[in-house]
């Protein structure tokens, strides 16, 4: 038999070059748009950018641009700084010998008059993370706390965070956590304000496992004055800075039980924020205040029910479920508070199956007397539903009730219906509930 033809091999489109042949074509094209002033020239540089980008991201090495990338970086043009600083952040990770290179232009870059420009510039200083270059990170910082525009200190805050990572010692030596304290109670700007706390926190958290000095920094941000001036201003705050507040709020002990409604009433608007990360967190600071006060404790479930309950089905599933987790641990706790609000938990047919299965477990817990056959009747039509792990689990749910020895007779009689049902996994289902119930019942 013959062999089968050999396919000629194709040759190279010469529309698509190789990745060297199309390095070198950018690097001879960047060079001569390098210092150019000329009529659209920024236009040019953003297109060729633009490819070095996207070799960058499919993995082609261009770090042989990297001195090319620089010199066209010389514009005020913000979308070619963007790009630029980019690129220098992804290979000055893996090559410090070029990170060297960037640090003229970078440093140039943070004196900038244009604020938006000072700020990229700082905030790539920052993330080069090589260890050998943190001494020239001091002095740009230095600047960037004390600049004029809120962005540019917005961006240093969290640049001292970066520093700190990279080498404590440098970060605390030049006093920077002095420095983000005095902004965090003195800034105008409630972002700079909320960057300093979470700054000031990662660093005395970490700082506070080998050092008393650090540990006592640590407990000042919990400290009357600070948890009173931040409350003041919550109001301005971003809706993740108000969680970063509660958060510390929740972990103040109040002198008196005068000072815990203050603060309760500082934050009674706070349980109709729109935001369900807002209202979860100062339901959390209402319990924590009132744990000590077992009286006051139940007059707090009560009060942020309905929040939460309205929570439920404002969000996505995926907010619904984690508010439905908080609340499930509250209907553990206090049943009794939540049997009147049973039909919140029904599911709704277009609900994920994680959602309605934490709602099932929830209808089992708040089942009572008074409930139980609205309750049961609404388990029995989900018995039919499409999702078998969803129908077993409402047959399961029916026969927990029964064991409550909540209306034992006519749940019984329900489950004896599920056995007619032609479904298998309903009748199996069925009868392993039925033979738990005559241990109980004889």
């Amino acid at each position: 038999m013959a062999p089968p033809p050999a396919h000629p091999q194709r040759s190279p489109s010469p529309s698509q070059p190789s990745g060297k042949s199309e390095v070198t074509d950018l690097r001879s094209q960047l060079r001569q748009l390098a210092g150019s002033r000329a009529p659209g020239a920024d236009d040019a540089k953003r297109d060729l950018f633009k490819k070095v980008i996207s070799n960058m991201t499919i993995g082609i090495d261009v770090s042989s641009l990297f001195g090319e990338m620089v010199m066209c970086s010389a514009t005020s043009d913000i979308v070619l700084k963007k790009m630029c600083y980019l690129y220098v952040g992804n290979y000055a990770k893996v090559n410090p010998d070029l990170a060297l290179l960037t640090i003229n232009f970078l440093q140039r870059d943070c004196k900038d008059d244009d604020p938006m420009i000072r700020g990229l510039a700082l905030r790539s200083l920052c993330s080069l993370r090589v260890a050998n270059l943190v001494e020239y990170l001091v002095g740009p910082l230095g600047s960037g706390l004390k600049d004029n525009n809120s962005y540019v200190r917005t961006v240093a805050v969290i640049g001292v965070v970066k520093l700190y990572h990279i080498s404590a010692s440098t970060c605390l030596d030049a006093d920077f956590p002095a420095t983000l304290k005095h902004l965090m109670l003195n800034d105008p700007d409630t972002q700079v304000v909320a960057n300093c706390l979470s700054a000031l926190q990662e660093i005395w958290t970490l700082e506070s496992t080998s050092s008393e000095e650090a540990a006592k920094e640590r407990e000042t941000l919990v400290s009357k004055p600070v948890i009173y001036y931040l409350l003041n201003r919550i109001k301005e705050f971003s809706e993740w800075a108000q969680c970063l507040v509660l958060e510390l709020v929740a972990k103040y002990i109040p002198s008196d039980n005068s000072e815990i409604f203050d603060i309760m009433n500082l934050l009674e608007d706070r349980l109709q924020h729109a935001n369900g990360a807002v209202v979860l967190a100062t339901s959390k600071v209402f319990l924590h205040l009132t744990l000590s006060m077992a009286d006051v404790h139940q007059q707090v479930y009560e009060r942020i029910k309905a929040p939460l309950l309205t929570q439920v089905s404002a969000g996505s599933p995926e907010q619904s479920y984690a508010v439905l987790s908080h609340l499930h641990l509250l209907v553990m706790r206090a049943p009794y508070i939540f049997s009147s609000d049973y039909k919140h938990f029904y599911c709704q047919y277009n609900e994920p199956s994680y959602v309605k299965k934490l709602k099932l477990e929830m209808l089992t817990a708040v089942a009572n007397e008074s409930n139980t056959y609205d309750i049961v009747t609404e388990l029995c039509e989900y018995a039919a539903n499409v999702d078998i792990p969803i129908a077993r689990e409402s047959i399961r749910a029916v026969g927990k009730i029964a064991l409550q020895q909540y209306d034992v007779n006519a749940i019984v009689d329900r489950l004896l219906q599920f056995l007619e049902m032609e479904k298998d996994y309903v009748t199996c289902e069925a009868l392993v509930n039925i033979t738990s119930l005559p241990a109980r019942y004889p």
